[in-house]
């Protein structure tokens, strides 16, 4: 009997179909160069031959260890060409958090881009005996040029010797909380995640991606839509506001992915009153929610170009809150991570798995073609992430009588203070509609009186000022005594994650080091 999943594509016959249809557009630029369609297949091809010839074949793990380059995407379609499964490294991994991923995916050959991590990839190289293949990007003194290679090999077709149900991608969890969790998924999986955003992503008919976060994450998951659509991708390395706004006005990008950290810089930033962003049609943000003032005034200076995706590592994308939802005219729905997308099921469940009334805070779980098969190496873990058919997600939400869906907080990041739930996604809402709040989040801290303690951390906008006790007033009025912080600190920047999201555990770790019970 032949398997749904048997009769999708791979993603390499979706990928050598575009490179196929669009030969003579660019399919990459940087500053300082480009690669056609079909130079970048022929890229492929000839790393595709290079691993062959080093016994790589179907079944095996390739590793990747890269910044945002065309030959390093290439690397990692090179390796799923030729039915292996690859694992990108996290650019800013530790020593420790990389060994440790190698020996979990067990990694067969390693590819390291030698300009951006040179030294680690030496690292890596000395620690792991048990790689097959070590390559790099560039001349290096512990591994062989992939690039030099390749072009010794000469001319060779790429070819798509994958299967459906073949391992493609396995792709690790921050490791925040724990244990770093490696997400597997097929290639039929991966197709269909290929498929949704298709579908629902709202991509301009031509697309000109810039690639701001790494593409060894989600920004990554852009690449090949954009190019089945006979687009191109500018490849940036490094995150700042005016090389963003001098790109899209001279490469006339019309869609980009940002965090909200990146959304709210570029507003910050002096040199947007004379960026030109007439080119950008979509702003697709994600990773975590923006806060609704600050959402209003990107509609304001940005225009009606932004669209919030909602998913994670295990299961991508879920929901999307469309451009016409962000509507100014109804900023209720800022708060909303919008609807299931087109392939994905979405119920809200409580702690027996049965769903909720309309209105009533349970557990968002997913059931789609695009959820991970298992975590690799932990099958208690998987079972009880996939209970009962469907993904727990973790995050704690309600949908409305038309079916948005609001996501309050991540079912570990709740306070429980004197017995009470308090969701510190509603707190800093309220706290963020200060005006002089550019950022906030908020935590839980040991208290002896009430077990935990809601505490804001705030970063003030520039020349700007308020009290602690003027904001713990404004959240006991709107939301009452319990949601109040009963602390508030001010910093001059929140600590981040190599993600760019608000790195909450490095914000709590002061707090609890000597406490029994750890929270998050």
């Amino acid at each position: 009997m032949i398997s749904r999943n048997m009769l999708l594509p791979t993603t390499n016959e979706v990928l050598l179909r575009a490179l196929a249809r669009y030969p003579d557009r660019v399919a990459f630029r940087w500053d300082g160069g480009q690669l056609t369609y079909r130079a970048t297949a022929d890229l492929i091809g000839r790393m595709q031959q290079v691993y062959a010839s080093a016994g790589l074949a179907r079944g095996g793990r390739v590793a990747l260890l890269m910044s945002n380059l065309a030959s390093a995407w290439c690397a990692g379609m090179a390796a799923l060409c030729g039915g292996m499964a690859v694992s990108w490294l996290h650019p800013m991994g530790s020593l420790e958090d990389h060994l440790f991923q190698l020996r979990d995916f067990d990694a067969d050959a390693l590819v390291v881009d030698t300009k951006a991590f040179g030294p680690r990839g030496g690292e890596l190289a000395a620690a792991a005996p048990d790689l097959r293949a070590v390559y790099t990007l560039g001349p290096s003194t512990f591994g062989r040029d992939l690039l030099a290679a390749a072009e010794k090999t000469g001319s060779h077709a790429p070819m798509d010797l994958a299967h459906a149900t073949d391992l493609s991608y396995v792709a690790y969890t921050g490791g925040t909380t724990g244990r770093s969790k490696g997400v597997a998924r097929d290639h039929a999986s991966y197709a269909h995640m290929l498929i949704s955003i298709l579908a629902d992503f709202e991509l301009p008919a031509t697309p000109h991606f810039l690639a701001v976060a790494p593409i060894s994450h989600v920004a990554g998951s852009k690449v090949l839509p954009v190019l089945t659509r006979g687009g191109s991708v500018y490849l940036m390395n490094g995150f700042d506001p005016q090389r963003v706004f001098d790109i899209v006005a001279s490469q006339h990008i019309n869609v980009m992915l940002l965090v909200p950290t990146m959304v709210y810089a570029l507003l910050d930033h002096p040199g947007l009153a004379k960026a030109d962003l007439s080119s950008l049609e979509l702003l697709l943000y994600g990773a975590s929610p923006m806060v609704p003032s600050r959402l209003r005034e990107g509609l304001e200076r940005f225009g009606p170009v932004f669209s919030q995706l909602y998913g994670q590592t295990e299961g991508y994308p879920l929901t999307l809150l469309r451009r016409s939802d962000h509507d100014l005219r109804h900023p209720e729905l800022f708060a909303s991570c919008g609807m299931a997308t087109t392939g994905t099921l979405l119920r809200v469940l409580d702690d027996a798995s049965q769903p909720v009334p309309v209105g009533e805070i349970g557990e968002l779980c997913a059931r789609s073609p695009s959820v991970m098969q298992h975590y690799l190496n932990q099958p208690e873990l998987t079972a009880e992430t996939l209970k009962d058919g469907w993904l727990h997600t973790g995050d704690m939400a309600y949908a409305d009588d038309r079916g948005y869906l609001y996501i309050v907080d991540r079912k570990k990041d709740m306070v429980v203070t004197g017995g009470f739930n308090v969701y510190p996604r509603d707190v800093e809402d309220v706290i963020a509609s200060h005006p002089a709040v550019a950022q906030v989040t908020v935590i839980g801290v040991p208290d002896p009186k009430w077990g935990e303690a809601v505490m804001a951390v705030v970063v003030c906008k520039g020349g700007l000022s308020v009290s602690g006790d003027e904001l713990m007033q404004l959240v006991k009025a709107r939301k009452g005594p319990v949601q109040a912080p009963k602390k508030i600190v001010f910093v001059d920047r929140l600590p981040l994650t190599g993600l760019g999201k608000v790195d909450k555990k490095a914000l709590r770790a002061p707090y609890w080091v000597d406490q029994l019970r750890q929270v998050g």
